[in-house]
């Protein structure tokens, strides 16, 4: 019963915009709509630093060619790892100079 009033009340227009006018959902809306913005932009920039990587350079490299023997096989995943190591210490020593700031 006590949903099906709630449910009512919340179909009435009158309702709905007076709510919509108050000020904690109008700024609970301002908080959303920085949180998605926030968000947008740092998927875009982690995005350009994934395009921009060696290791996905490297990795797209390795995967178009065609492995001679198991060997070959071992000393690009070799390859791959260290690079993806040396990405991941250079990109922890930023991220601490940017807190740092």
């Amino acid at each position: 019963m006590l949903a099906r009033m709630l449910f009512t009340l919340l179909n009435r227009l009158q309702v709905v915009e007076k709510l919509a006018e108050s000020r904690p959902i109008r700024r609970a809306a301002q908080i959303t709509a920085y949180a998605l913005t926030k968000a947008q932009l740092a998927g875009q920039d982690a995005s350009k630093r994934v395009m921009r990587s060696q290791t996905f350079r490297q990795v797209r490299e390795e995967t178009g060619r065609v492995p001679g023997d198991l060997q070959d096989v071992g000393n690009r995943l070799r390859r791959v790892r260290k690079t993806f190591v040396d990405e991941v210490k250079e990109g922890w020593k930023d991220g601490s100079r940017q807190i740092k700031k």
